[in-house]
C-alpha cells in the first residue's frame, strides 16, 4: 500500500519509511524551497528542501536549537511520548541544544579530540579492524549474507569502541540501541528509555576513566583532560558529547558505507572506472553523500522571531527542519541531472554533514573510515554483488537517518 503524500489540508507528509526514498526526496524538493510539513505523530514544522535555503537557515542566528524556543513543545501541543522526541535534545547542556557563546565553548573544548589529526591516529586500528572483519567473512563468501549487519554495522561500531576505549563485548548492544534511537519506527516511549540507558552507560564509563585516567589514551580520556584557558568539561558535558559522537561516528558511517556499496553495484560502469583509476574513492564517497545522504533530515531549529525565507514566513516559536535528501535534488546547485550518480560531478557542494556552527563534528572520522574500509572491501571481494535486485531492498528508516533493513550480497559468487 502506497503512502499518502499530503495531509487532509494539503500539507506534505514526511514518512519514516517512504515507498521510494529518491522519489520522496523529489516530491519534497518540488514543494520547496521552504514548505510546511507534517511528521509522524501529527507534529508539524517547516522544512527547507532547497540547497540555498538550507544553508541560509543553518547559518542564521535567528534560529536556535534549544526547545525553550519551541512553542508547540512549551505549550503542550507535542503529544506525550511522541516517538521522535528522543532524537531532539531537551536539556541545555547538550552541545546539540546550544547556540552562541555556550556552543562555541564546547566546540573549542572538544576541538582537539574531534580534530582530523586525532582521528587520523586511528588509521592503523581501522585497517586492523577491517582486515579482521573481512577475514571473518571468508568462510561464507560464496553464500548470501547481510553486508549491513555483518560488516558495515560491525566495523564502525568497533572503531567507536576503539575510539572510546570500551569493551568489545559492548559494541553490538551499543550499536543496536543507537539504531533504535534514530529509527522513525521505534515504539512510543522507547526513544526516551534508550536515551536514559545510554546516558547511564556513558556516565559509568566516564567515572571509570576518570578514576584511572593515567592508564588511558582514548577519546573519552581526551575529553576528561580537555581544557581551554583554565576551563574544562564537567562530567555531564562529557557524557553528552560521547552520546553525540556515537550518533555522528557510528550510525552516519554505517549508512554511508552501505550507500556507497549500493550506489556502485547499481552503477557498474562507475565501479569499473574506479578500478581503472579514472575516478577516486574520495569522489565516489562525496557524490554518494550528495546522491544518497546517510542523514536524510535534521530536526529541529526554532525561530526566535518571525523570519522570512523562500517567500514564506516562519513565525516565532515554530520548528524548522533541514531536509538534506530533498536539497540533494536541487538543480540550481547540482545541475539538471541530480538523479544521476556521477562521481565526476563538478557543479555544487553537498551539505550532508551540515553547515554553519553545527556542522557535524564526526565528519572527519566518517570520511576516514569510508576511505579505508571501502577500498579494502572491494580489493578483497572484487566480484561482490547483490543477492537480490536493488528494487527489492527494504528501507528501515528514511527520516532522520537513511537506513536499509538488510543488505543481502554474495561476496564471491
Amino acid at each position: 500500500m502506497s503512502c499518502p503524500h499530503q495531509a487532509a489540508d494539503g500539507v506534505p507528509l514526511i514518512h519514516a519509511v517512504p515507498d521510494d526514498v529518491q522519489a520522496d526526496r523529489e516530491r519534497l524538493y518540488r514543494a520547496g524551497p521552504v514548505t510546511r510539513v507534517e511528521l509522524p505523530g501529527g507534529v508539524r514544522a517547516w522544512a527547507t528542501t532547497h540547497h540555498e535555503a538550507s544553508k541560509a537557515t543553518l547559518n542564521d542566528p535567528r534560529f536556535r536549537k534549544s526547545v525553550d524556543h519551541w512553542a508547540d513543545y512549551q505549550e503542550g501541543r507535542v503529544p506525550e511520548g511522541w516517538p521522535l522526541l528522543g532524537t531532539i535534545p531537551t536539556d541545555n547542556t547538550n552541545m546539540l541544544a546550544l547556540d552562541g557563546a555556550a556552543h562555541r565553548r564546547l566546540r573549542q573544548l572538544t576541538a582537539g579530540p574531534f580534530s582530523a589529526r586525532r582521528v587520523e591516529r586511528l588509521r592503523p586500528r581501522i585497517e586492523r579492524i577491517t582486515r579482521l572483519a573481512l577475514d571473518a567473512l571468508e568462510p561464507r563468501a560464496s553464500e548470501t549474507l547481510d553486508l549491513k549487519s555483518e560488516f558495515t554495522f560491525r566495523v564502525p561500531m568497533a572503531v567507536i569502541g576503539e575510539l572510546y576505549g570500551v569493551s568489545e563485548a559492548e559494541y553490538e548492544n551499543l550499536g543496536e540501541m543507537y539504531a533504535k534511537l534514530f529509527s522513525g519506527t521505534t515504539e512510543e516511549g522507547e526513544h526516551l528509555r534508550i536515551y536514559g540507558t545510554l546516558f547511564q552507560y556513558f556516565g559509568e564509563l566516564v567515572a571509570r576513566k576518570r578514576a584511572t585516567l593515567d592508564e588511558h589514551d582514548d577519546f573519552t580520556a581526551d575529553l576528561i583532560r580537555a581544557s581551554e584557558d583554565g576551563d574544562g568539561l564537567d562530567d555531564m558535558e562529557i557524557i553528552l558529547t560521547l552520546l553525540t559522537v556515537v550518533a555522528a561516528g557510528h550510525e552516519t558511517t554505517v549508512n554511508l558505507l552501505t550507500n556507497v556499496v549500493r550506489a556502485l553495484l547499481a552503477h557498474p560502469e562507475q565501479l569499473e572506472r574506479l578500478r581503472r583509476g579514472e575516478v577516486t574513492w574520495e569522489a565516489v564517497v562525496e557524490e554518494t553523500l550528495r546522491y544518497d545522504p546517510p542523514n536524510n533530515l535534521m530536526m529541529f531549529r526554532f525561530a526566535t522571531e518571525d523570519v522570512e525565507i523562500g517567500g514564506r514566513i516562519i513565525e516565532k516559536g515554530e520548528a524548522l527542519l533541514t531536509h538534506y535528501g530533498a536539497a540533494s535534488r536541487d538543480r540550481a546547485e547540482f545541475g539538471e541531472d541530480p538523479e544521476v550518480f556521477d562521481p565526476d560531478r563538478e557543479k555544487g557542494r553537498h551539505i550532508s554533514f551540515g553547515y554553519g556552527p553545527h556542522i557535524c563534528p564526526g565528519a572527519p572520522l566518517s570520511r576516514l573510515e569510508a576511505g579505508i574500509i571501502l577500498p579494502m572491501l572491494f580489493e578483497r571481494f572484487p566480484d561482490l554483488g547483490l543477492a537480490v535486485p536493488d528494487e527489492e531492498l527494504e528501507v528501515a528508516s528514511a527520516l532522520s537517518v537513511n537506513s536499509l533493513k538488510e543488505f543481502p550480497v554474495v561476496l564471491r559468487p
